[in-house]
C-alpha cells in the first residue's frame, strides 16, 4: 500500500498530466507560428537576414518573454492570487473591486474604472476564444506544405472540416475524451523538444541566446522597426491567461509542476532548435515553416497529425474557457440568462453553451476563410492577448496594494516591470490594426457594449420595480386584516429584493384576488466568490400569516436550482409538497424610450431581453406548475 505521501505526489502528477492538456494546450502549440512570425520583418525578402545578431537577438527576446511574463508573472505571482482557489479574469475582478451590488455601496470613480478594465479582458479573452481555433488549426495543417506537397490546395477547406468537426460534438461534454489531451499533448512536448534538442546539436551555439544582451543589442540595432518583431514575439506568450483561468480546475501545484518540469523546457528546446536551424540553413522554404523543416522526412506526416491533435486540444480549452466566462458573467449580472448545460454528473464545470459555442465556430472559420493563413491571422491574434495580459497586471497591482499589503514601491517595481513589457508588446501589435489587428479590437467593444447595456438596463429596470414593488412586512399586515382570500397548497415567487413584494404576487392579488396557505417569497443572490457552502447558502424566515422569505445565495462558478432549493427548505421547516407546488414568475417586456438611457441603448437592451433564457428553463423549474405573468416595463 502507498504512504499518504505518495498517494497525494500520484494525484498531484495526474493533475500535472491533466493540465497539460488544458491549461497548456494553447502556449504548447505556440511553436507552430510565433518563431516565424517573429523572423517576418522588413527587407526586401519579406524576412529578417537570418544572420546570428538576428536570429539570436529574436531567440533572446522570446526566452525572456516566457521567463519574466509567464514564469515569473502568471506562475509565481499571479496564482496567489485566487478566489476561493479560482482564478481568471472574473476571479481578479470579484477579489479587486468591492460588490457594489449590496445596500449602501455607492460606485466610486476608481471601481467604475476597474470593473471597466475587467469586462475588457473579459471580452478581449471571448476575442481570443474565436482566433484560437482558426490560428491553431490552420497553422497546423500548414504543415502539409512540407510534409505532403501534393494537398496544399486543400489546407482551407480540410481546416474548415476540422472545425466543424471540432465544434459539432461539443454537446458531448469534454468529459469522455478529455482523458486524452494530456497524454497526447505529453507527446506533442516531448517531440518538440527532441526535435529542438535535435537542432541545438547542429549548432551549439544557439545557446548563446540566453544571455538579454542579445534581445537589448536587437532592439538598439533595429529601433523603431524592431517593433513589428515583437509583434511575433509576443505570440510565444498566448495562452498565459490560461494558467490563472484553470487553476481551480486542478489546482496550482500541478499547474507549476506541469510547467516547470515539462512545457518551459519543451519550448525553449524547441524555439531554440528553430533558431539553429536558422542559422545552419537560412532558406527561404525553412523561414517559413521551421518546425517542419527540424523533423526528419519520415517523421513529417505524423508532425501534421500530432500537430492537428494538440491544436484541436488548444482549442478545446479557449472554447470551454468561454463557455465558463459566459456562466461566471450572467450569474454576476453582466449578461442575460443564457442556455446552460452540464455535460457531467460529476464535475460542476464541465458545461455546454449551445449558443457560445455557434458563436465561435461562424467566427473561427470566418476567419480561416477571410485571412486565408496563420500568418495573417497572426497579426489579428497578438493585439488580444497582450492587451488582456495589460489588464490583468493592473488588477493584480490593486490587489496587492489593498489585499496583500504590498508597500507602493514593491507594487510600483513589480508590476512596473510586467506592465512595462506589455505595454511594449501593446505598441508593437497596434502597427498591425489594419493587416487585422481591428478584428479582437471590434469583438472586445461589441462584447463589452453588450454586458454595460445589460448591467445597466438591469439597474433601470430594478429601480422602476423598486418604486412599485410593496414591502413584504406591509403586505404581511394587510393579510393580518383580511379579506384575502387563501386557497390550498403551496406557491412559490421569485423575487429580485428579499425585502419586498415581487411583481407577480402583487398582480396575482390584484386579477385574482387569492393568495395561497403557503406562499413563499424567494430571492437567489449571486455574491462576488465562486462557490458558496454551509450555513452562508440559505437563509429560511417565517413571516406569519402563511408566508415565507427564502433567501439563496450562488457563488459564480454555480447554477441555482429551485427545486433542490425547496427540499432543503423542507429540512428546515417549510411545510410543503415540493413536487406540487405552483411557480408564479414575472415576464416582462420592455418598451425602449430614452427617459433613463439613451434611446439605442434602451433598443438594444429590449432585444436582449428578448434573447435571454426564460427564468423557468434557468432555475430548472417544472413547465406543468409554472405560472407567467406579463407586465410592459418602458425603460
Amino acid at each position: 500500500m502507498s504512504t499518504p505521501s505518495e498517494s497525494s505526489s500520484r494525484r498531484k502528477a495526474l493533475l500535472a498530466l491533466g493540465a497539460l492538456g488544458v491549461v497548456y494546450g494553447d502556449i504548447g502549440t505556440s511553436p507552430l507560428y510565433a518563431f516565424k512570425e517573429a523572423m517576418a520583418g522588413h527587407n526586401g525578402a519579406g524576412v529578417l537576414v537570418p544572420i546570428a545578431a538576428n536570429v539570436l537577438g529574436v531567440l533572446s527576446l522570446i526566452i525572456w518573454s516566457l521567463l519574466s511574463l509567464i514564469t515569473v508573472k502568471y506562475i509565481s505571482v499571479v496564482m496567489r492570487a485566487d478566489n476561493d482557489g479560482e482564478g481568471g479574469m472574473m476571479s481578479l475582478l470579484a477579489l479587486t473591486v468591492p460588490d457594489t451590488t449590496k445596500p449602501g455601496k455607492a460606485v466610486n470613480r476608481r471601481s467604475f474604472t476597474l470593473v471597466l478594465m475587467g469586462l475588457l479582458g473579459t471580452s478581449f479573452l471571448f476575442g481570443e476564444g474565436i482566433i484560437t481555433p482558426a490560428i491553431s488549426v490552420l497553422s497546423a495543417v500548414e504543415g502539409l506544405e512540407v510534409a505532403a506537397p501534393a494537398l496544399s490546395h486543400a489546407i482551407i477547406p480540410i481546416t474548415v472540416v476540422i472545425l466543424l468537426g471540432l465544434f459539432s460534438i461539443q454537446y458531448r461534454g469534454t468529459g469522455k475524451v478529455g482523458i486524452l489531451f494530456g497524454p497526447i499533448t505529453l507527446l506533442w512536448f516531448i517531440s518538440i523538444g527532441v526535435l529542438g534538442l535535435k537542432g541545438i546539436l547542429t549548432h551549439p551555439g544557439v545557446l548563446q541566446a540566453f544571455n538579454p544582451l542579445f534581445g537589448l543589442r536587437f532592439l538598439v540595432t533595429h529601433g523603431w522597426e524592431s517593433a513589428i518583431t515583437l509583434g511575433g514575439v509576443c505570440l510565444v506568450i498566448t495562452g498565459g491567461e490560461a494558467l490563472y483561468a484553470d487553476m481551480g480546475h486542478f489546482g496550482r501545484g500541478p499547474i507549476r509542476m506541469a510547467w516547470w518540469c515539462v512545457v518551459l523546457p519543451a519550448l525553449l528546446l524547441n524555439y531554440l532548435g528553430q533558431g539553429a536551424l536558422m542559422l545552419a540553413d537560412g532558406s527561404q522554404e525553412v523561414m517559413r515553416n521551421p518546425l517542419q523543416y527540424l523533423a526528419p522526412d519520415w517523421f513529417k506526416v505524423p508532425l501534421v497529425l500530432l500537430a492537428t491533435m494538440a491544436a484541436v486540444i488548444a482549442s478545446q480549452a479557449l472554447i470551454s474557457g468561454a463557455f465558463s466566462l459566459t456562466m461566471q458573467a450572467a450569474q454576476m449580472g453582466y449578461l442575460p440568462r443564457i442556455a446552460v448545460r452540464h455535460t457531467s454528473e460529476r464535475e460542476a464545470g464541465q458545461i455546454y453553451v449551445p449558443q457560445v459555442s455557434r458563436a465561435i465556430m461562424i467566427g473561427s472559420i470566418t476567419l480561416v476563410l477571410g485571412f486565408q493563413t496563420a500568418s495573417n491571422l497572426a497579426a489579428a491574434y497578438g493585439i488580444a492577448v497582450c492587451l488582456t495580459m495589460s489588464i490583468t497586471t493592473v488588477l493584480l497591482s490593486q490587489l496587492a496594494r489593498q489585499r496583500w499589503g504590498w508597500p507602493w514601491w514593491k507594487v510600483i517595481v513589480v508590476c512596473g516591470f510586467f506592465l512595462s513589457i506589455e505595454l511594449c508588446f501593446v505598441a508593437s501589435n497596434l502597427l498591425k490594426i489594419m493587416q487585422g489587428g481591428f478584428v479582437p479590437l471590434l469583438i472586445g467593444a461589441a462584447l463589452l457594449v453588450t454586458m454595460l447595456t445589460w448591467k445597466r438596463g438591469r439597474a433601470v429596470l430594478g429601480g422602476k420595480f423598486a418604486v412599485i414593488c410593496l414591502p413584504l412586512k406591509d403586505l404581511i399586515s394587510s393579510l393580518n386584516r383580511g379579506g384575502v382570500t387563501r386557497v390550498r397548497g403551496a406557491a412559490v415567487f421569485l423575487s429580485a429584493s428579499g425585502g419586498t413584494a415581487p411583481p407577480a404576487l402583487l398582480h396575482n392579488l390584484k386579477h385574482n384576488q387569492v393568495l395561497h396557505e403557503t406562499t413563499v417569497v424567494l430571492t437567489i443572490q449571486s455574491v462576488r466568490s465562486p462557490r458558496v457552502t454551509g450555513a452562508a447558502r440559505m437563509e429560511v424566515e417565517e413571516l406569519g400569516n402563511g408566508m415565507w422569505r427564502v433567501l439563496v445565495r450562488y457563488g459564480f462558478m454555480e447554477q441555482p436550482d429551485v427545486p433542490q432549493i425547496l427540499r432543503d427548505c423542507c429540512r428546515r421547516g417549510l411545510i410543503c409538497k415540493p413536487d406540487k407546488v405552483s411557480f408564479f414568475l414575472g415576464r416582462e417586456t420592455i418598451v425602449p424610450t430614452n427617459q433613463n438611457i439613451p434611446l439605442w441603448q434602451a433598443k438594444y437592451f429590449a432585444l436582449l431581453s428578448r434573447g435571454s433564457q426564460s427564468a423557468m428553463e434557468f432555475f430548472k423549474l417544472p413547465p406543468n406548475r409554472v405560472i407567467e405573468l406579463g407586465a410592459q416595463m418602458e425603460i
